[in-house]
């Protein structure tokens, strides 16, 4: 959960970069229009929200590209697909034609249909159909609507669905929030602190408008908005629903931003510099927050609650101290100094002091909590290879690949002082440290690693592929010897580069074998029982696709066959695992069952040899379910392409749940 919450965050990030420029449109045109009413101010604010109004609409698109797998436009048209689906059918006009009623009596809840929550639920959903469906293939009559093309057409199916449910659910949602609204009214400045913070709070729902609905326009008799701008109303009470979110906007979220920023890594500062400063400024001079709070809602949601208690303490501080202003667009620069020349205004220059004290809160309330929970705010990414060109360590020039790449990792997790424990399986290493928390990532995936699994503070999985005992030697030798580190940054002479063998058939250049061009390859089930979709697998390892894409079985018995017609390649020691190579260079993981190393090879009976041809369908091993189980192992079959810069084209065949070894499941065509 929360790595898919974590690329949410970053998928958002797309649509939230826009937002800074339209937000500094309509700030310019409010300015401009407080000083004359003329065509230049009405064009900027209508540019401005031409933008911010589609918000909504901007995340639908923006999610269902960023979380699709590929970045592919077809995901992007679903994710439009998916959003407009539900605010049209649900819109008053539709549902009194619906339900066979007047317009006027259509319960004012689908009036706010259109909001950033059901964006968010149409680009997720969006997203999953794209993943799921973009290779599936239709009988030869429909087999114009195959593969992407499908995918728009399930959003409209699947979304007409969910309008069916927000249909009967949305009214009672909406209402529990007026209900809610109204109650807190009579708490006084308690109460505007907790309307501040559960507005906050469920900005990400978009059901903060449907709050604020409440407490600024006429629903419930509040109406603070359109009394302050009349000047009507109690001085010192009129306001307390606007007058907090000042100290906020201008100065305690840029303060966050500063500290957001100042916890980035290094090589990450100019860019998270650009994104922060961009919010901080819209923050302050429009009181557009949506840029710089989506760039931390979703990859460090604790810190977003704690700027949801921030806002209501603001909230509720202003409102006890009666120092009120006001806002017709929003808390921000333009808006506080147009409010100074409201008569209702009630001592406003206070609310600059509550600024800088809530600066000082804000600054110092996110550094503490980024450092104390390690939270991924914008900047914290680890460095993924591609961004580590400096993170390298020095090497010798005789060593081979895997004596450089176990150097570089000994020297990333802070050599034999931290190093107490050299372990291995298929395809990780098993590490245990003095402290996880001293290791240099991005160096580690720098050296060639295929991803990092930090269990605990003393447990880590470094993940290699299908030769990391030779890298575990090296490492084992390098802590028994306790070797010293040199350095840790060199040039990018000293990246760890595997021996390359060029096919001259092909063109294809990849590591120590030869891929022939255009062959497909046909892969079948390994066993009898229920197809299980990679991601889903129960061991991040696989389910990230760290060692290459593929697919799984959940046997309902103990006999496994091959997938492919090739070679087998490998037998671990272990026998947990098997590796094929097919003629056409495509390698292949047979890894059977999850984390059964420590098993020893007990449950296991395999059935060929190194070098030996088999076929699809083949028995290669038994394994005895039940001793799994009973270990407390998953029995889950993977079967992984390890060598996926070889591969042009995967499709997937339609598939019922349940396999036989008989059932294609996939065609791989190499490059």
């Amino acid at each position: 959960m929360k790595n898919y919450l974590q690329r949410m965050g970053r998928s958002l990030q797309l649509p939230v970069a826009v937002l800074p420029a339209a937000a500094l449109l309509v700030g310019i045109g409010n300015w401009w229009a407080s000083a004359s009413n003329d065509i230049v101010a009405h064009f900027l604010q209508a540019g401005g929200n031409a933008v911010l109004s589609q918000l909504p609409l901007l995340f639908a698109v923006g999610l269902a590209l960023g979380m699709s797998k590929d970045k592919d436009g077809a995901a992007a048209l679903a994710g439009l697909v998916a959003f407009e689906l539900p605010t049209n059918v649900l819109k008053p006009e539709s549902v009194a034609t619906l339900l066979n009623i007047k317009v006027a009596t259509v319960n004012p809840a689908f009036g706010q249909i259109g909001n950033v929550f059901i964006g968010i639920i149409s680009g997720l959903i969006a997203a999953a159909l794209y993943n799921r469906f973009h290779e599936t293939k239709l009988p030869m009559a429909l087999s114009f609507f195959s593969g992407k093309r499908l995918v728009p057409i399930l959003a409209a199916l699947t979304m007409l669905l969910v309008s069916v449910a927000l249909l009967i659910v949305w009214p009672p949602v909406y209402d529990a929030l007026v209900t809610f609204g109204k109650f807190i009214v009579g708490l006084g400045a308690v109460g505007a602190g907790l309307y501040g913070f559960f507005n906050r709070l469920l900005i990400p729902t978009g059901l903060h408008q449907a709050l604020n609905s409440v407490f600024w326009f006429d629903v419930a008799g509040i109406n603070d908005i359109g009394k302050f701008l009349a000047h009507k109303g109690i001085k010192g009470v009129t306001g307390m629903y606007q007058a907090g979110f000042f100290p906020v906007m201008m100065f305690g979220l840029p303060a966050g931003a500063y500290a957001i920023y100042r916890n980035a890594l290094p090589e990450r500062k100019v860019e998270t510099a650009s994104l922060m400063m961009a919010g901080a400024f819209a923050s302050f001079f429009t009181g557009v927050t949506e840029p710089l709070e989506f760039s931390f809602m979703f990859v460090a949601w604790p810190l977003y609650v704690l700027h949801a208690i921030f806002t209501g303490l603001s909230l509720a501080f202003a409102a006890f101290m009666h120092w009120t202003a006001g806002f017709a667009f929003s808390a921000g620069l333009v808006d506080y100094i147009l409010s100074l020349k409201n008569p209702i205004a009630n001592q406003p220059l206070m609310l600059i002091l509550q600024g800088l004290v809530l600066a000082v809160i804000y600054y110092f309330g996110f550094d503490f909590a980024i450092k104390k929970f390690h939270l991924m705010t914008p900047g914290r990414e680890p460095v993924t290879a591609d961004d580590a060109d400096d993170l390298a360590i020095a090497t010798d020039a005789d060593d081979d690949k895997y004596t450089r790449q176990a150097k570089q990792i000994y020297a990333a997790l802070g050599g034999a002082d931290n190093l107490t424990v050299v372990d291995n399986c298929t395809t990780r290493l098993r590490l245990q440290l003095a402290d996880t928390s001293t290791i240099n990532e991005a160096a580690i995936k720098h050296s060639g690693a295929a991803g990092i699994n930090k269990l605990d503070d003393h447990n880590l999985q470094i993940i290699i592929g299908t030769e990391v005992q030779f890298v575990a030697d090296v490492l084992s030798h390098l802590k028994l010897t306790n070797a010293p580190i040199t350095k840790t940054t060199t040039s990018d002479e000293a990246v760890a580069t595997a021996p390359t063998a060029t096919n001259i058939t092909s063109g294809v250049t990849t590591d120590f074998y030869s891929v022939t061009s255009g062959v497909t390859t046909d892969f079948y089930s390994v066993a009898n029982g229920q197809y299980v979709d990679i991601e889903n697998v129960a061991d991040n390892t696989f389910a990230k696709k760290m060692l290459g894409d593929g697919f799984a079985i959940d046997p309902a018995d103990g006999t496994i066959t091959t997938p492919v017609d090739g070679t087998v390649s490998t037998v671990f020691p272990t026998k947990h695992a098997i590796g094929f190579k097919t003629d056409s260079g495509l390698e292949i993981l047979l890894h059977m069952d999850i984390d059964t190393v420590e098993l020893n090879g007990a449950p296991f009976e395999v059935l060929v040899q190194t070098g030996q041809p088999v076929h699809h369908g083949e028995v290669v091993a038994k394994a005895d379910l039940a001793a799994i189980k009973a270990a407390g192992k998953a029995t889950t079959m993977m079967v992984i392409i390890t060598n996926m810069d070889a591969v042009n084209l995967m499709k997937f065949k339609m598939l019922t749940n349940q396999v036989k070894v008989s059932d294609e499941i996939m065609l791989v065509t190499t490059k």
